[in-house]
């Protein structure tokens, strides 16, 4: 079952944020951790959040990021602006990346890019200090690292393929797993596949996620998913892995080529999905990047 709503999902955890961009509190008798950052427009939802539902900032003293893509670290910069104590965490490939000024060029122009087409229009975010610049830093995280809340131990996983720089979280003591898009993406009914990166390595991870034991799939777009959906949604996104890997094959042996083949299947992707919060230019780049590796898969 997926469910859409922010608010409490169990004792300690919590999802929080907006539909399509949400983030998860989970809390530790001695501190608690935000996992993955969403999007810089969901700052005054947020911020209203932990208030109507009496969660203390002041515990809050950790917050992941699963991966760099502009719609998974938009809050950060400002929340660490301004509470210098939070701790940040990444992998280090994602602190590579988050140093670099042409990726953090790409995540605020990508921002405004997407607060327009879902807000109509960017002012919400004039009144926050929400572009990542120079100043955030914070810890690295790699294969088997585990962050401890207490009576809640987060353990991580490297899971790359949608990103090189992504990983994933799991609670053993809630079987819950936030793999961010690491699997697929579950807008409405369907399971969407985004292995920007390289879909040899989407696969891999699938692989390794399936191992979890897992009564919540804690999704970063679109909600969570639970019960018998939760448990069978990795082996879910393998099957659509498959169905995309023959849909880019047979748009490209189409088309003739990747630029054509990824204009035919944003435009058949909006035909289908108009309310998809992602602008269509920026899906263009990820159609773009797996058709290039089903090329050289194919070439190979």
């Amino acid at each position: 079952m997926r469910i859409r709503k922010t608010g409490k999902i169990a004792d300690q955890l919590w999802r929080l944020g907006t539909e399509e961009s949400g983030v998860y509190l989970v809390e530790g008798t001695e501190s608690s951790a935000i996992i993955s950052g969403g999007m810089s427009y969901i700052l005054p939802v947020f911020l209203r959040q932990l208030q109507e539902y009496g969660i203390s900032e002041k515990k809050i003293s950790h917050l992941i990021i699963l991966h760099t893509h502009f719609d998974h670290v938009g809050i950060i910069p400002f929340l660490k602006r301004s509470w210098p104590q939070l701790n940040v965490y990444a992998s280090s490939r994602g602190w590579e990346m988050l140093s670099n000024p042409k990726a953090i060029s790409v995540i605020n122009e990508f921002t405004l890019k997407v607060t327009q087409r879902v807000l109509g229009n960017t002012d919400e975010l004039s009144k926050y200090d929400w572009q990542w610049r120079d100043d955030i830093a914070g810890y690295s995280l790699a294969e088997g690292n585990t962050l401890d809340l207490g009576d809640i131990q987060i353990e991580f996983s490297e899971t790359p393929g949608h990103s090189s720089c992504s990983i994933s979280a799991y609670i053993t003591k809630l079987k819950a797993i936030f793999p961010s898009d690491a699997v697929a993406i579950p807008f409405k009914d369907e399971f969407i596949i985004a292995a920007n990166s390289n879909l040899t390595k989407y696969q891999q991870s699938l692989e390794k996620l399936g191992n979890f034991e897992i009564e919540f799939l804690c999704a970063d777009h679109y909600g969570y998913i639970i019960d018998e959906e939760a448990r069978s949604y990795i082996n879910e996104s393998k099957i659509a892995l498959t169905n995309m890997k023959n849909m880019l094959r047979q748009a490209l042996q189409k088309e003739g080529s990747i630029d054509r083949a990824a204009e035919t299947l944003v435009d058949k992707h909006f035909q289908l999905r108009p309310d998809y919060f992602i602008a269509p230019e920026i899906l263009l780049n990820t159609y773009g990047q797996m058709l290039k590796h089903v090329a050289e898969q194919g070439s190979g």
